[in-house]
């Protein structure tokens, strides 16, 4: 996750308040998607960024997700992820970004 996408997190949170905000992910690899919910959630691990050694506890989702996908029109979610949810290892993403929801999030 990138230092202006941190630095909008971070003043979102500060603006709405953390039990407010829900981050949604798009990224189309596991392992970054598990880097970002950590970001969001437990810090930044890399110490480079506004969110390094901030803890917010923010729920985070991909969009793959099931819980994701109920949240949307089913026609809507097709035309716009259908195809992504082909060419991912869509398990593999929900096992990365449910484990660190589990472990870190606080709401």
């Amino acid at each position: 996750m990138d230092l202006e996408i941190q630095q909008r997190v971070k003043d979102l949170t500060e603006k709405y308040g953390v039990e407010n905000i829900v981050v949604i992910l798009g990224g189309s690899e596991a392992e970054a998607s598990g880097l970002s919910a950590e970001t969001v959630s437990a810090g930044d691990p890399t110490f480079a960024g506004p969110l390094a050694g901030v803890a917010l506890g923010l729920p985070v989702y991909h969009i793959v997700e099931p819980e994701m996908k109920e949240e949307f029109d089913a026609q809507v979610y097709d035309e716009q992820c259908g195809m992504m949810e082909m060419v991912l290892d869509v398990d593999e993403i929900r096992k990365e970004v449910k484990q660190i929801r589990d472990e870190y999030s606080k709401y």
